[in-house]
């Protein structure tokens, strides 16, 4: 017993006890549903309302803390940040507007219920932030305050919180009366007229007017926007063509493009036919990833591959998406490209694009260190704002420059992304190293807390979660006249809720959901931290 009390006493102990006990309950689910790692600050204020009950006065050494909270804060924004100004221009305005309605819905509630009932603008910033799922909310709100009553506000919230959110999701084509097969052709016909997909199709030269003209002299990428990938001559093997190669009559070819680019390569050249183009020796067709630092935010035509490799490169592949290369697009460290090319020329080809698996999985520490230092430094910039000099702070200095970097992708010379697993387990280790002491101190402070507001606090938290919602839907579907799975996927961004976002999936076969979600959450993400801060310096 006496080592026991030994041990609790010691900082670094209690530290990874809590991590662990928290990513054991976190694991814990019932009916499906889990608290994942935020379950840790369940764990930590139990364990300080113990010692506060005991009347021992405990803290972690506050650099623990700090170092979590910037680690966190980065890789989130290291998340968020590829998407994050591409998301308004491809999703367009509407789903990026639900968003906005739904964070700032929650913001302007809580701040009315603080007003209206008195109660600590603080710990109205933690129900926000727990009601809304959201721990970089939470941290932001921490780190702007300086109070415990944050993390128990969102202590208090964040069971409901995803609780909620699945409840709504779950019970919503219901109360709005949706039918949810027809909300799914819908945006099936939508998708197909929006999103042209990528295809193929063998065409024989039958036009008199390109017989003896080579590639470059027709400009067919330039007239078209389709590749040719592959070209197989009478009598010969098939071979991947060249900007010199020459097209005659009775050529056969595989065209690669969008349904309209093939359609305008086919009154170029000729029609389509039935004719396979075998595989051959002379040429090889497969997938590169992307990890030489020197090809990374080049354009498909700066590299020049027709004349350099007799290369054409059919496919990029971005984040599980399949896009039509167009002679503008930039090529982005991790991209996995196909591309056709001479068997001869698949070593240079390998060497240009790197297509190194180990490369993309390892981390270098030295964009997080330099990126987590220029962060700081941006956030301690004073913007003189007339009488007031406005500050971006710890949290908005780290996480715009996490943002604005990840983005780029490659500036001085230095690639600033992280791989996915790099960035997961530096998230995580952030995650629970702020985490921890947040909740111990959060626990000193709980028994006070709830005795000068009472249980109401749960009730203020359940309507956090559920007006921003409704508030959307109504906006969303009957205004905006936006897919209903659309606005499903959008909630779920919108308050953050990954295990929202799994119940709309399971709803339907349509990704609609998921399409929706990827648009919104980096901008929500942003949005709801900001929201944080706002309301934490009231």
């Amino acid at each position: 017993m006496e080592l026991i009390s030994e041990l609790l006493a010691k900082d670094y102990f209690v530290l990874f006890l809590v991590i662990g006990l928290g990513i054991a309950l976190g694991n814990v689910r019932i009916k499906g549903i889990n608290f994942d790692t935020s379950a840790v600050i369940f764990v930590a204020i139990f364990f300080g309302y113990l010692y506060n009950l005991y009347g021992v006065d405990f803290n972690i050494p506050p650099i623990i803390q700090s170092v979590g909270l910037v680690l966190f804060i980065y890789t989130i924004g290291m998340q968020a940040g590829p998407s994050f100004f591409s998301s308004f221009k491809e999703q367009g305005t509407k789903l990026i507007a639900l968003a906005g309605i739904t964070v700032a819905t929650g913001g302007i509630t809580a701040i009315s219920i603080s007003y209206i009932y008195d109660v600590d603008m603080n710990m109205m910033s933690g129900l926000l932030t727990g009601a809304l799922t959201s721990t970089p909310g939470l941290a932001a709100s921490i780190e702007a305050s300086q109070s415990p009553l944050a993390s128990i506000g969102y202590g208090i919230a964040y069971p409901f919180g995803v609780l909620g959110v699945i409840l709504f999701v779950k019970l919503g084509p219901a109360l709005f009366r949706v039918n949810i097969k027809k909300e799914e052709e819908k945006f099936e016909e939508i998708s197909k007229s929006n999103t042209p997909l990528v295809i193929n199709k063998n065409l024989i030269i039958s036009n008199e007017n390109v017989n003896g003209k080579t590639i470059k002299e027709l400009r067919i990428r330039f007239m078209t926007k389709a590749n040719i990938s592959r070209i197989m001559k009478p009598n010969q093997l098939p071979t991947s063509p060249t900007s010199a190669t020459v097209l005659e009559t009775g050529d056969i070819i595989k065209a690669v493009g969008t349904v309209n680019a093939l359609d305008r390569i086919e009154i170029l050249l000729g029609k389509v036919t039935d004719v396979k183009i075998p595989r051959s020796g002379t040429y090889d067709i497969k997938w590169y990833v992307v990890s030489n630092d020197a090809v990374v935010n080049k354009t498909i035509r700066e590299l020049n591959l027709l004349d350099n490799y007799s290369a054409t490169i059919t496919r990029i592949r971005r984040s599980g998406i399949d896009l039509a290369p167009h002679p503008t697009t930039r090529i982005k460290y991790g991209d996995k490209i196909l591309v056709s090319s001479s068997k001869g020329n698949v070593p240079a080809v390998t060497q240009l694009f790197g297509d190194s698996l180990k490369r993309i999985s390892e981390t270098s520490f030295l964009p997080v260190a330099f990126g987590i230092a220029i962060g700081i430094l941006i956030g301690a910039f004073a913007i003189p704002l007339g009488s007031i000099n406005l500050k971006l702070g710890l949290t908005g200095g780290v996480l715009m420059t996490a943002i604005f970097l990840s983005w780029k992708g490659k500036a001085l010379g230095v690639i600033w992304n992280l791989s996915g697993p790099a960035n997961q387990i530096l998230r995580q280790l952030g995650l629970l190293l702020f985490l921890t002491p947040v909740g111990l101190s959060a626990g000193q402070s709980l028994v006070m807390a709830i005795e000068e507001h009472g249980a109401v606090l749960l009730l203020f938290g359940a309507l956090i979660t559920l007006i921003p919602m409704l508030m959307t839907v109504l906006v969303g579907r009957f205004l905006m006249k936006i897919n209903f799975l659309s606005v499903l996927g959008a909630i779920t961004g919108g308050m953050t809720s990954t295990p929202g976002l799994s119940v709309a999936d399971s709803m339907t076969e349509s990704d609609a959901p998921q399409v929706a979600y990827a648009a919104v959450y980096p901008f929500s993400l942003v949005l709801i931290i900001i929201v944080a801060e706002i309301m934490a310096m009231l």
